[in-house]
């Protein structure tokens, strides 16, 4: 008997001191009890869950839902963004995530929308053209200054490019048209966000540079945090004031992004502090909906939780403008600076600065986590512990996730929950196992009661692929543990 057939079943938060329709698709979609999307629910910590219901107003069932909706939402936008091309006018969760929309150019492709579950919104301009008339703002930003204008965002719910005026809206107006920008596909919105820098190791642990600031992620040999914390060369000091590392990496402004590299009195672990006296496992590093909730981490106000708003905003901070970052109704202050957000256990990327505090609210934004990977050819520290790091040899795939598990375990992908596709095609799953291992790969189909394996990869080894072609539906992928514990990486290319 082969020996798997038992397992086949706007203020920069600078240090203190310088304040440096439903996303679940709606036909033949899996069970509630039966689908993996609870999973990513399942996966937060109580900590994360009692924040999501104080700063967003939740239950803890609704915090639940609301986090399986997140993670059905950004799979549904990952697919549509590719079957949609230059029709795709962005994609967003309503305000109490109930409907999950999407923007299409051409009203003939709505139909692929609703048959993955969303809305379909009619909308003038792409999300390509979106991003043109930002990138033209961008291009002509020394033609205003912080007191005018305190930011720009594409807000893809209106399908328009956002302008936050500053003490009246005739010097930002005068900038859109300076830019050369479709006055057309411009918002020029009052604003009283003053956006500036904020100075302030887990995972939103506090850190020491001359003044404090707070760690985003581990990542092999140090951290990743906000890049107006410190230039390359700037020593730290960790939490406990015992020297900790470098900064190796160092961009601001036009990004806010760093690396410090740690000394041998430090080891980086996947977690991040939740303030409650434990941590929060970090599974992985998928990107969020517009719409979705995110919660972060800092060495000043702890957990803090809101929505994401609006992705690729410019800010006009005193020292300059910093573009590409993500805007959230999120709260922070001083010192949270370079702290971590994240999506359940999916990690978003590093806090940058904003406006209010958490006693009134605010807007924050955050320096996503994907950008500061590829800069400096980082990699992110996953659930394992002191597991190896991640192994990297499924490459050139259209998604990557990353995971750990111990002997016997399971794991389902991509994020713990399922992915749909519209169209008949290949699909190809590639799973790098740490060595010594035996790790599986299966890929399982929703068949309208209960998932069924139809590919799977079970060598000896830790190694595997597997390749289906199938008709639309639902998926899913189970790395499975055979024998052997630690890292893998996942690459996927679906149809």
């Amino acid at each position: 008997m082969n020996r798997h057939l038992a397992a086949a079943a706007a203020v920069l938060l600078l240090p203190v001191g310088v304040l440096a329709a439903t996303a679940t698709p709606a036909a033949a979609a899996p069970a509630p009890d039966a689908a993996p999307a609870p999973a990513a629910a399942d996966a937060a910590s109580p900590e994360m869950f009692a924040a999501m219901q104080r700063d967003l107003g939740l239950t803890a069932e609704q915090a639940r839902t609301r986090l399986a909706r997140d993670a059905a939402a950004s799979r549904t936008e990952a697919d549509l963004r590719k079957t949609l091309g230059g029709a795709f006018g962005g994609a967003w969760l309503t305000a109490d995530a109930s409907s999950f929309v999407v923007g299409v150019t051409d009203a003939k492709q709505a139909a692929k929308v609703r048959a993955a579950g969303a809305e379909a919104r009619i909308v003038s301009r792409s999300a390509a053209q979106l991003d043109a008339a930002k990138a033209k703002l961008d291009g002509s930003a020394a033609r205003t200054s912080a007191t005018s204008v305190a930011g720009w965002y594409v807000d893809v719910a209106t399908n328009t490019v956002v302008v936050l005026a500053r003490g009246g809206t005739a010097a930002a107006t005068d900038f859109v048209r300076a830019s050369g920008v479709d006055a057309a596909a411009v918002r020029v919105v009052a604003s009283t966000e003053a956006p500036k820098t904020l100075y302030d190791v887990r995972g939103g642990d506090a850190y020491y540079m001359g003044g404090r600031c707070s760690v985003g992620f581990s990542v092999t040999g140090g951290f990743v945090t906000a890049g107006h914390c410190g230039t390359v060369g700037t020593p730290t000091q960790g939490y406990n004031n015992v020297s900790q590392g470098t900064f190796r990496g160092s961009s601001f402004p036009g990004n806010d992004y760093a690396w410090v590299q740690t000394n041998s009195n430090w080891t980086p672990q996947p977690w991040v502090n939740n303030y409650a006296g434990g941590n929060v496992i970090v599974a992985g590093n998928t990107e969020a909906a517009v719409g979705a909730s995110v919660c972060r981490s800092g060495s000043t106000t702890g957990w803090r939780c809101g929505t994401v708003q609006a992705k690729n905003s410019t800010v006009y901070y005193a020292e300059g403008t910093v573009s590409g970052l993500t805007r959230t109704t999120a709260c922070a202050e001083p010192g949270d600076s370079g702290g971590s957000w994240l999506a359940g256990q999916q990690a978003q990327g590093v806090t940058s600065g904003g406006s209010g505090n958490c006693s009134v609210g605010g807007t924050t934004y955050f320096q996503p986590l994907n950008e500061i990977l590829s800069a400096y050819g980082l990699t992110l520290r996953t659930s394992g512990g002191g597991d190896p790091n991640p192994p990297t040899g499924c490459s050139g795939h259209e998604f990557t996730y990353t995971g750990s598990l111990s002997s016997g375990g399971n794991a389902y992908q991509p994020g713990g929950t399922y992915y749909y596709s519209s169209t008949s095609g290949q699909h190809r799953g590639c799973l790098d196992g740490p060595n010594g291992t035996d790790f599986d790969l299966y890929l399982q189909k929703w068949n309208g009661a209960s998932w069924v394996n139809v590919a799977s990869g079970t060598s000896t080894g830790p190694d595997e692929s597997v390749t289906y072609s199938g008709t639309a539906g639902y998926y899913r992928y189970r790395v499975h543990a055979y024998s052997g514990s630690g890292s893998y990486t996942l690459g996927l290319t679906n149809p």
